[in-house]
């Protein structure tokens, strides 16, 4: 059977056809505007979502046999708040994960309401790109909206609804809004009374791997797929990718060095820490995980190659790292080109280096930068590490995973072995897997990632490297902490 995974990004939604064996069948991408209305503000329409995404899907499936698609299910850009009327109806654009309008919502929810209050309602505390946040802001500067609506939505479940009919949400989704009840996956009635939110208002919780319902049947017929076709209810985007590189099960850890940096810790047990610095979330296998997310990873080599020093020979800069620099850096650089979010959530956070000689030279800056990013993810693996978590080895995904040299950087920093899979086609491939799932072709979301995932190379820690940057990683925690009241007045 045909499996259809479809990631909803913030830039275009990728679609994904998987063979139940794991087989990756075609891949399509289609975009969709991104709207800035004001300096900060973030908004898409969703309209333009399942547009693209009806119209992606019959490219994705115009040349296999539409008889044998069983199941579609979702990743999907998280926190977003979708906004329907009694006709079910979109009543304004959505307002997006990086949109940074709510900061007297945040301020309000974590100091006077506090953070502690919050933590024990839902396990997390209040950030800017968080839905509950939104919504107050609907409450407060739209309040004509806010009284027409009906249902709160998440981007990916919105597709689903309109797929189905059913208004429906799941729980690694559903665990970025603010508004739920991690532990004991179910909505929070005190964030609920605290918004000004009914129960009702919002979808009906699901387990990632569950099927809401069967494709419509006018649906069906403009796919020209059947009616029994299961949609499944599919994850946040950072959940779906773990599944698509098999980080399910206990103590598994997956970092992504993206755009965005993060390291994902999948577990058993639901857990917090005391300070909040990650993000305690359901995962989609159906059990927990802990997310620490940085604001600027991948993106500070881009920033460093492209317009600092200007090339794009990136492997060629890196070439000039040679062993025996490794560990031996004398330069530091704090990688908070937009601030931070995990594990200091400090938005006055920026980019620093430190440590320049005379003899400094620009691969040595390099190297800090590439470092610098390793050693503010460990940042995060320390706060797991607190808990009690003991990790021995972590997947890596993103375009920074392209790089020896940096998988190297990463496994002898957090002193991880480093496994490389075969296929990293993120929440797409992760959405499919779930479809399987829900459909029966795997009996749990283990199972198929044991079966469909494969490590094809492990980068090992090297013990005298691991020491050597154990010394260097002593002195870069405390670079942050001496700059953080300077970086409060640079204004």
């Amino acid at each position: 059977m045909l499996y259809i995974g479809v990631d909803l990004g913030t830039s275009a939604v990728k679609l994904l056809l998987m063979e139940g064996d794991g087989r990756i069948v075609n891949i399509v991408s289609k975009e969709y505007p991104l709207y800035f209305p004001h300096p900060g503000w973030s908004e898409q329409k969703p309209e333009d979502w399942y547009a693209q995404s009806i119209a992606g899907i019959k490219e994705l499936i115009a040349d296999v046999d539409k008889s044998q698609i069983a199941g579609i299910s979702f990743g999907g850009q998280m926190h977003g708040l979708v906004i329907l009327d009694e006709n079910d109806e979109v009543i304004r654009p959505a307002i997006l994960w990086n949109d940074g309008r709510t900061t007297e919502e945040c301020d309000y929810l974590n100091n006077e309401i506090g953070k502690d209050k919050l933590s024990e309602y839902t396990a997390n505390i209040s950030f800017t790109g968080f839905t509950a946040p939104k919504v107050l802001w609907v409450k407060n500067k739209e309040p004509e909206n806010f009284a027409r609506i009906k249902k709160i939505m998440l981007p990916k479940d919105y597709i689903a609804y309109k797929l189905t009919g059913v208004h429906c949400t799941d729980v690694s989704d559903a665990s970025g809004m603010l508004l739920f009840d991690v532990k004991n996956r179910c909505w929070s009635k005190e964030m609920c009374e605290i918004c000004g939110v009914k129960e009702e208002q919002l979808a009906k919780i699901y387990e990632s791997y569950e099927t809401v319902g069967c494709v419509l049947p006018e649906i069906a017929k403009e796919l020209g797929i059947s009616e029994t076709v299961k949609v499944a209810a599919g994850g946040g985007d950072n959940a779906a990718a773990a599944v698509g590189t098999g980080t399910v099960g206990d103590g598994m850890c997956n970092i992504s060095l993206g755009t965005s940096g993060t390291i994902f810790i999948s577990s058993d047990k639901f857990g917090v820490d005391k300070f909040n610095a990650l993000h305690a979330f359901a995962h989609a296998d159906g059990h927990y995980h802990l997310m620490g997310c940085m604001l600027s990873a991948a993106s500070c080599n881009k920033w460093w190659m492209d317009d600092i020093i200007g090339t794009e020979k990136y492997v060629d800069e890196q070439k000039a790292i040679t062993d025996d620099k490794l560990g031996e850096n004398h330069v530091y650089f704090l990688p908070y080109l937009m601030g931070e979010r995990s594990p200091h959530n400090d938005p006055d956070a920026r980019g620093t280096f430190i440590g320049m000689t005379m003899d400094t030279t620009r691969a040595d800056m390099t190297q800090a930068v590439l470092e610098g990013v390793a050693f503010a993810l460990r940042d995060s693996l320390e706060v797991a590490r607190s808990l009690g978590i003991h990790i021995e080895r972590t997947k890596i995904c993103g375009g920074g995973a392209k790089s020896p040299l940096w998988k190297r950087m990463i496994a002898n920093i957090m002193n991880l072995k480093v496994d490389v899979i075969e296929s990293e086609e993120g929440p797409a491939m992760g959405g499919a897997m779930l479809a399987a799932v829900a459909c029966g072709e795997y009996e749990s979301v283990e199972e198929a990632a044991a079966k469909i995932v494969k490590i094809v190379d492990t980068v090992e820690p090297e013990p005298d490297l691991v020491e050597k940057y154990e010394k260097r990683y002593q002195q870069f925690k405390q670079i942050y902490p001496t700059c953080k009241e300077l970086f409060g007045k640079l204004k």
